[in-house]
């Protein structure tokens, strides 16, 4: 008789704000490597969180058997990866520019702290060779990357040697060669122990070969388990094209602000370093970036990007003691850096951590116009009617009036993305913009911000580790390398 290491039998949670409409029926056999997929909002978190027994149930029975494992507790058997550990734990201690602020780094402790003791030195070679580790042992887990952090958290995970081991979109934020690295670990590891996989995925046709089955999740409502051969036979197209057209032209025909700057050069940098300790991150970076220029910056985990967009976005304080201009004028020479911001539309893994504030969705959209964490002004009637335009044209017009903690992952990101849009601004800056977004939603923001680079002197700057995200207006390029 096979073993269901976990199983879920007429499973329906007691509270009705993280119930799904109809009762779970779903078990883990032994030797299964499990991908959890479904669509932004579909219910994958709420599932999990309820295998897991976070919520309890009024109905119906869950059960574990994790035999050969010597005790049956959850907490010793289940390690589960969340897509908010891609930036670090978030807590109410963290604040967005903490990453780029020294003094607020002191009581921070170092990776090495945080990996604790090691047990099997095998693996721990494996993971240390893998993530390249050793260059970030004496760092403070404040200054790693999103990228880094994600390797962190991983190394730290698959350390303990769980039974189950559940991964919310464990890709993302990683370069393509670790990505495949990563895979190949994780087959490597489905064969050598009792190791069992499940993968919480949003991309829907991004199945990795070690998975055996799937177990589709939409609208609430969790399917039948199937093969991943039947999943990959019947999957269905997700192709964005009906009323895209009607989508570009709404984007293009909005009215343009009348306060737009004038000057040729939007950002330049001179001779730009910025190191943090014995370590530099950039080093005498010569930059220059026109209007109207659409550039795509790319590098290994680590290299630097997000540093370089906190220095351009004043986000990190080292920029006031570098040389660098922004709309024709140079940083520190008595110019408002709130009076920059307003030109300029941003978001990033490190945005998305900090943003803690459960207000209403169309409030936290609302706070893009005046570059706020919350909103603290109230718009203008006509300002909430650009708010609400943004959001039905990234497909979340009636998530307006819930609280944006309530939302998945992926929904708090097209939230995020609509904040960066509502002030139609110059320079548009997107660290990884597509991060937790299923495939219909990646193709729906990429085509947005294809028809935003066609509005007139729109500046972009891009980062991504997917080659496919960019848009097909890009015309300059910078890589970084690793110092």
């Amino acid at each position: 008789m096979a073993q269901n290491v976990i199983q879920i039998m007429g499973g329906v949670a007691r509270n009705p704000l993280v119930r799904l409409v109809s009762p779970i029926n779903m078990a883990l056999v032994a030797g299964e490597h499990l991908a959890v997929i479904g669509p932004n909002g579909s219910g994958k978190s709420l599932l999990i969180d309820t295998l897991l027994g976070k919520y309890p149930l009024k109905e119906g029975k869950l059960a574990y058997d994790f035999s050969p494992s010597n005790n049956n507790m959850v907490y010793d058997n289940v390690k589960y990866i969340a897509f908010r550990d891609t930036y670090g734990a978030a807590d109410a201690n963290y604040y967005y520019q903490q990453r780029w602020n020294a003094h607020d780094q002191e009581d921070a402790p170092a990776v090495s702290d945080m990996l604790g003791e090691i047990k099997d030195e095998v693996l721990k070679q494996e993971l240390f060779e893998l993530f390249r580790i050793e260059p970030m042992l004496d760092k403070k887990i404040i200054l790693l990357s999103s990228g880094e952090l994600r390797k962190f958290q991983l190394t730290k995970t698959l350390l303990t040697a769980p039974r189950v081991l559940i991964m919310d979109n464990p890709f993302i934020g990683l370069d393509a060669s670790t990505r495949d690295l990563l895979q190949g670990l994780l087959q490597h590891l489905t064969q050598r122990s009792d190791l069992q996989i499940v993968l919480v995925l949003s991309m829907l046709d991004d199945v990795p070969s070690f998975i055996t089955h799937v177990l589709p999740v939409s609208n609430l409502e969790v399917g039948d388990k199937l093969t991943r051969e039947e999943y990959l036979q019947n999957l269905p197209s997700q192709e964005v094209s009906t009323g895209m057209e009607q989508v570009r032209q709404r984007i293009i025909n909005l009215p343009y602000g009348s306060t737009n700057y004038d000057d040729r050069e939007v950002v330049k940098l001179n001779q730009v370093s910025i190191r943090y300790g014995e370590r530099t991150i950039l080093k005498e970076l010569d930059w220059t970036v026109c209007r109207g220029e659409k550039w795509a910056i790319n590098g290994e985990n680590g290299s630097g990007k997000s540093t370089l967009l906190s220095l351009i976005c004043a986000d990190n304080p080292q920029s006031y003691a570098c040389d660098v201009s922004l709309f024709g004028r140079k940083r520190g020479t008595g110019e408002s850096i709130w009076e920059i911001k307003k030109h300029i539309g941003y978001v990033s893994p490190e945005m998305h951590r900090a943003y803690l504030k459960n207000l209403p969705t169309i409030e936290i959209v609302a706070s893009g116009l005046h570059d706020s964490i919350g909103l603290y002004k109230r718009p203008k009637p006509e300002q909430m009617d650009i708010c609400n335009c943004w959001m039905d044209l990234f497909g979340i017009a009636d998530l307006k009036d819930k609280p944006f903690l309530q939302l998945s992952s992926g929904e708090q990101r097209l939230a995020l993305l609509a904040r960066a849009f509502v002030k139609d601004p110059e320079l548009l800056i997107l660290d990884e913009p597509l991060h937790g977004l299923d495939t219909y939603n990646r193709q729906l923001v990429k085509k947005i911000i294809e028809a935003f680079c066609q509005r007139q002197d729109k500046t972009l700057i891009m980062v991504t580790h997917y080659e496919q995200e960019l848009p097909s207006s890009i015309t300059n390029r910078l890589f970084l390398k690793r110092n």
